[in-house]
């Protein structure tokens, strides 16, 4: 499409989601993984991503954007290998 608009993060998280349900479990937690690389320097997501410049755009933070990682996190971690869990250990 035509225009300066971005991708919309929370529908982003929404897609693994919907890649969970489908039984796509390493698809799903592979773009979740992705969509964490998008925070900015204190972890925080904005309305939109331009995925061809590298930035932000629209309102930052964004709660919707914020919304919908908690809710990711929550239903991939309800795996048995639990991502947050493993997200953690790595992180420390």
């Amino acid at each position: 499409m035509h225009g300066s608009e971005g991708a919309f993060v929370a529908t982003s998280f929404w897609l693994a989601d919907a890649l969970y349900e489908l039984d796509r479990t390493d698809d799903a937690i592979e773009l979740f993984e992705r969509l964490l690389g998008l925070r900015n320097d204190v972890g925080l997501l904005s309305e939109e991503y331009d995925p061809v410049a590298g930035h932000h755009l629209g309102n930052t933070p964004q709660a919707f954007s914020h919304a919908a990682l908690v809710t990711t996190a929550l239903r991939l971690d309800a795996q048995p290998a639990g991502i947050v869990r493993t997200l953690a250990e790595e992180a420390s």
